[in-house]
């Protein structure tokens, strides 16, 4: 299955409490941290919601 590597490179401070929700489900509590996901469709759903706040890496 294909890894995605998800960092965080802008602040939650205001954003929805559901958006602040999603990024602790992905594992980002801070900025510029970095977590590895299997590339499944919830995965997938989580980080298209907070798209403007991380960026994605395909990994192998």
């Amino acid at each position: 299955m294909t890894k995605i590597t998800v960092k965080q490179v802008r602040s939650k401070i205001n954003c929805p409490l559901d958006q602040k929700r999603t990024l602790e489900a992905l594992g980002l509590r801070k900025m510029g941290q970095v977590v590895e996901h299997d590339a499944n469709p919830a995965i997938l759903g989580m980080v298209n919601k907070v798209k403007h706040l991380v960026s994605v890496e395909e990994t192998k």
